[in-house]
C-alpha cells in the first residue's frame, strides 16, 4: 500500500503537470537506467549483447567498452557496431512510454544528455534536443568538415560480418571527405559542435524564450552529478529567476533541491519508473472520473 506521504508526492507532481502552461523535461542516464538500460553496470543486458567483448577484454559495462583502448580499428569498430545495433534494436523503456502518455497533450520540450535515442524513438524530433550527440551518427574524427552521417543500417551490416571480435579491415568506416578515421557523434575530445549541434540548442532556446513568462515546469528525470552544467544547474537558475517557474527532480540518488528553491521545487527520492507509472495511473483515473 502506498503511504500517504508518497500519495501526496504523486498528487503534487500531477498537479504541477496539469496546471503548467509549458513543461521542460530534462532527461539523463538515470531515465534509461530506470527502463532497464544502465550504461555503467555489468548486468544482464550487457552480458546478453556484449559478452564476447567482456570475456575477451575484461570490459565490465557498455561505457567501459566505449572507452576501452582496443589494439586495432577492426576490434574497436566491431564493438561500436554492436553498440549502435544495441541502441537501435532494444525495446523502448517503459518510463519513456509512460512519460509520453503523461505529457503528450501538453506544451512540452525535451532536453537530454542521453545518446541512446530512446527519447527520439518516442517523442517527435522537433520536440527533442540531444545536446550530447547521438550514438547512431558518425562524424569525421578531424573533424575535417561539418557533417554527420546516420549509421544504424551500416552498423547492422557490420554486425553480420563480425568474426569473433573483429570486422574486416575494408569495412572500417572512413571519412567520405578526407579518408581519415570516423568517430561516433557523441561528446568527446573531437565532438563536432557544428550545424546539427547548434540546431539542437536553437530549438531548445526558442522554446524557452517563447514560454519564459508562462507558468513553466522544469521536470528533471535521472540527472546525476557528473555533468550538472547541462540540465540541473540551468534548471535551478531558471526556476529561481522566473517568477512562475517550478522545479521537480526525480532520482533515487541525486534528487537535489537547493535551499533557495524550497518553496518552488520538489525533490523525489524514488524510482523514476515507479513514479511515472503511478503519475500516469492517477492521471488516467482523474480523467476517467472527469468524463463521467
Amino acid at each position: 500500500m502506498l503511504t500517504q506521504q508518497y500519495q501526496n508526492i504523486i498528487g503534487t507532481i500531477l498537479e504541477k503537470i496539469e496546471e503548467a502552461d509549458a513543461i521542460v523535461v530534462g532527461g539523463a542516464a538515470g531515465m534509461s537506467a530506470a527502463g532497464g538500460y544502465n550504461w555503467y553496470l555489468d548486468d544482464e543486458n550487457f552480458r546478453e549483447h556484449f559478452n564476447v567483448f567482456a570475456e575477451k577484454y575484461g570490459i565490465d559495462s557498455i561505457f567501459g567498452g566505449f572507452y576501452y583502448k582496443f589494439r586495432t580499428e577492426e576490434e574497436r569498430w566491431a564493438y561500436l557496431a554492436t553498440l549502435i545495433n544495441f541502441v537501435t534494436e532494444v525495446p523502448i523503456g517503459q518510463p519513456y512510454k509512460d512519460l509520453y502518455e503523461i505529457i503528450k497533450d501538453k506544451n512540452y520540450y525535451i532536453l537530454t544528455t542521453n545518446q541512446d535515442t530512446q527519447f527520439l524513438q518516442v517523442f517527435p524530433e522537433e520536440k527533442v534536443s540531444a545536446i550530447q550527440g547521438n550514438w547512431t551518427y558518425l562524424q569525421c574524427s578531424g573533424p575535417c568538415h561539418d557533417g554527420i552521417y546516420p549509421y544504424a543500417e551500416q552498423a547492422n551490416e557490420l554486425c553480420a560480418h563480425i568474426d569473433g571480435t573483429k570486422i574486416p579491415s575494408d569495412m572500417v568506416p572512413k571519412c567520405p571527405e578526407c579518408g581519415g578515421p570516423m568517430e561516433l557523434w557523441v561528446r568527446s575530445f573531437v565532438f563536432l559542435e557544428g550545424e546539427k549541434y547548434r540546431d539542437e540548442h536553437h530549438k531548445y532556446r526558442t522554446f524557452l524564450l517563447e514560454n519564459q513568462n508562462k507558468k513553466i515546469l522544469f521536470l528533471e528525470l535521472g540527472v546525476g552529478q557528473m555533468t550538472p552544467m547541462f540540465i540541473k544547474e540551468p534548471f535551478w537558475n531558471m526556476t529561481y529567476t522566473w517568477p512562475d517557474a517550478y522545479y521537480i527532480t526525480i532520482n533515487p540518488k541525486d534528487a537535489l533541491l537547493p535551499q533557495e528553491l524550497k518553496n518552488k521545487g520538489l525533490a523525489v527520492h524514488e524510482d523514476i519508473a515507479t513514479v511515472l507509472s503511478n503519475v500516469l495511473t492517477e492521471q488516467q483515473k482523474e480523467r476517467k472520473q472527469g468524463a463521467v
